[in-house]
């Protein structure tokens, strides 16, 4: 039986000028992964800090499951340099026991830097951090705001893989915004695209082809788009390596994208 975390019911945000966000329906339930994709200046992350009741909507409604938890990964870690942290001091800011904080991290794949410090974490390793932080809260929806910004393609593609596993999981609804469209393509159950109103929505196989997604990305994007698979015969390694089914690194050229570039 379907299970509704969030719904949002013509939903529009509104600062000085036009709206920001303008009369957006969507509903999210558990085991859904949707991925809201968008021009810059599109309303994405003003949209998804309205499902986390961190902005005010101008209009409109928002219903979201009493009791239900949910866990916000941010774009960036932003640290001063000069303020020691360590991996286990940063989790543990979350209120959370040690014990769920280092679930947590294990989830991610990198219950080894429980002792390290924040500041020698890779680009890959802070997203990672990130998302165990929002981990343990143990959330009933996952939100991450460009969840691989920063990482290399490889890094991306093992990111995008351990938010579907995270889901399988865990059972949890996921709302991601992303600039990744292949790998978002070849990651996720339902695109949003979003350019202050909803454009287009559907599976991605089938967006690609919408008049509204090529008058937003363009021909070409559209097109590339449409041929591209992401075959899964393969795996990533923490540091976004393609390894073989014995973990040995196979290198790049194994990885087996397929598209117009």
């Amino acid at each position: 039986m379907t299970e509704r975390l969030v719904t949002l019911n013509d939903v529009s945000v509104r600062f000085d000028g036009p709206p920001v966000v303008d009369r957006i329906n969507l509903t999210v339930n558990r085991g859904d992964i949707v991925t809201i994709i968008g021009p810059n200046g599109a309303g994405k992350t003003t949209l998804i800090k309205a499902v986390l009741g961190i902005q005010k909507v101008s209009s409109g409604d928002i219903w979201r499951q009493p009791g239900a938890r949910i866990g916000y990964v941010p774009q960036h870690l932003i640290l001063q340099p000069t303020l020691p942290l360590s991996v286990r001091r940063f989790l543990m800011l979350t209120g959370e026991p040690e014990s769920a904080c280092r679930e947590a991290l294990a989830q991610t794949g990198v219950a080894h830097l429980f002792g390290a410090s924040v500041h020698h974490l890779s680009g890959g390793e802070k997203q990672r951090l990130l998302i165990a932080r929002a981990l343990a809260r143990k959330p009933d929806l996952l939100v991450l705001d460009e969840p691989a910004q920063g990482v290399d393609i490889n890094g991306q593609a093992a990111l995008y893989e351990l938010i579907r596993g995270l889901r399988d999981r865990l059972n949890c609804g996921v709302i991601m915004i992303s600039h990744d469209l292949h790998l978002v393509m070849a990651a996720t159950d339902r695109v949003i695209c979003l350019n202050q109103h909803v454009c287009c929505s559907g599976h991605p196989a089938d967006i690609s082809t919408d008049p509204a997604f090529i008058e937003t990305f363009g021909q070409r994007v559209a097109e590339s788009l449409a041929v591209y698979h992401h075959h899964h015969n393969h795996q990533h390694n923490l540091h976004g390596d393609v390894v073989g089914a014995a973990g040995d690194s196979a290198g790049h050229e194994d990885c087996d994208h397929h598209g117009v570039h």
